[in-house]
């Protein structure tokens, strides 16, 4: 089992994957390069559309699968974004748009009141009829600010507030946001379950 599917044609998060799972051999090669449509997101959860997306890639490959729901849960909007996070400004909004959104949304929110988190959840399936998945999660506390400040990272990146490092996470490099990140958690819970389940059936 050398190549897994991503189910994804997101360039960032190919990139953080790929870097994070690069220890253990894996290629990960992202669904638009096989021509995989998208999974309609249908579920009400982030575990059911990660699911929805992993059997989907799948199907269409043949190939073992991963996939991620993630997004941005703000308290003062009762969790939204949520699994709305990549759309929160419309289907085919940009980051800079679905920021811009939240910006709005949250414009007369004190700055006590604008505590977050990032949340993921990882999902691989050996084929498309996986009766056991495995579902890995993790989060990532912050706060939202009034103004974006970094360039790096991706979707919310520039606009979470990350006590712990005294800066966003648009502006931590790579490593430093792997370490710490919602993605990171649920990617390091993965490598370890992964070893005990990568030569299963």
């Amino acid at each position: 089992m050398s190549k897994i599917v991503l189910a994804s044609g997101n360039i960032g998060k190919l990139r953080e994957l790929s870097q994070i799972l690069g220890p253990l051999g894996l290629e990960i090669i992202p669904q638009t390069d096989l021509n995989v449509p998208e999974a309609e997101e249908t579920g009400l959860s982030f575990v059911e559309n990660a699911i929805i997306k992993a059997r989907n890639a799948s199907l269409f490959t043949g190939l073992p699968a991963i996939a991620d729901d993630s997004g941005i849960e703000v308290d003062a909007l009762h969790g939204a974004p949520g699994i709305y996070s990549s759309r929160y400004a419309g289907p085919e909004a940009s980051d800079t748009d679905n920021i811009q959104a939240l910006l709005d949304a949250m414009k007369d929110i004190p700055e006590t009141e604008r505590t977050a988190r990032f949340q993921c959840v990882v999902v691989f399936i050996r084929h498309a009829k996986d009766p056991t998945p495995l579902i890995c999660q993790g989060d990532w506390q912050g706060q939202i600010l009034q103004l974006p400040l970094g360039d790096g990272g991706f979707g919310y990146d520039p606009v979470f507030w990350v006590a712990e490092t005294d800066c966003t996470a648009a502006e931590l490099s790579p490593e430093q946001k792997h370490a710490i990140s919602h993605r990171g958690k649920a990617m390091r819970r993965f490598m370890e379950e992964f070893k005990y389940t990568r030569h299963l059936p």
